[in-house]
């Protein structure tokens, strides 16, 4: 079956004290978004579409010098993760089969993690399956709500989980299989009715399920998958951990 990946890496590096986009601060001497892609390619996906968006020279500058290509699309404006998706439509038009879309801020996101996903993606016949992982502090994370047959039922915000939801610990990487004919069925249908005025692709999940789709959620065997930096201390701890585990860029 056909694969490929879109990984978004349009996120500032304000807080890393950085002029580049978040995604190219360097874990172990290797920017996340090269963690991201070696894991993409490691899994056997080559056919891969990066959102840029702020300082998106530095990001052309990173994709010239891989050896191997990949496509990049412009989001102009940061409107979300939805919108950024949207930026990708005519990459996934031209490669359809399945996509799998990831933040290029997640160093520790694996090509086992991408493959087993995948497999439970396509066994129990999802539309969308989204990458989890259980957490010891589930705190500013989206909590997965599950229905009594173990499918996913919603994806709660921190701000929007009332007690029993909030005490949830399995939470959302951000990362997604997509079927991409049916991904790209409901872009268009997401809103930015929110505060922030933003599309945000776990709303494409809710829409699926509307449709009466089956959407799932694959449970990754390690937390780490998750985790992401948003200042310099953020970014050292990411360092100790890939130094204690053993982690390496496979880029």
């Amino acid at each position: 079956m056909n694969k490929c990946a879109v990984i978004l890496a349009g996120g500032e590096g304000k807080r890393m004290k950085m002029n580049k986009p978040k995604p190219l601060a360097d874990v172990l001497s290797q920017p996340m978004l090269g963690w991201v892609i070696g894991s993409v390619r490691e899994a056997g996906i080559t056919d891969i579409c990066i959102v840029k968006g702020f300082g998106k020279e530095y990001i052309d500058e990173f994709a010239a010098s891989l050896p191997f290509s990949v496509e990049t699309v412009y989001q102009a404006e940061r409107l979300g993760t939805g919108h950024a998706v949207m930026q990708a439509k005519d990459f996934l038009g031209k490669h359809g089969g399945s996509v799998v879309i990831l933040n290029g801020d997640a160093p520790f996101m694996d090509s086992s993690t991408i493959e087993k996903s995948f497999e439970a993606h396509t066994k129990n016949n999802c539309a969308a399956t989204v990458i989890s992982a259980e957490v010891e502090d589930p705190t500013g994370y989206g909590r997965i709500v599950r229905g009594s047959d173990g499918s996913l039922s919603a994806i709660v915000e921190q701000k929007d989980a009332d007690e029993k939801t909030a005490a949830i610990r399995e939470v959302s990487s951000g990362g997604f299989w997509f079927d991409t004919e049916k991904l790209l069925s409901v872009l268009g249908e997401i809103k930015s009715d929110n505060n922030a005025k933003e599309y945000y692709l776990p709303d494409a999940l809710k829409i699926l399920l509307s449709k009466n789709e089956k959407v799932g959620a694959y449970t990754a065997e390690s937390p780490d998958t998750v985790l992401g930096a948003n200042d310099p201390s953020q970014l050292r701890e990411l360092e100790e951990i890939a130094l204690k585990k053993g982690y390496k860029c496979k880029l």
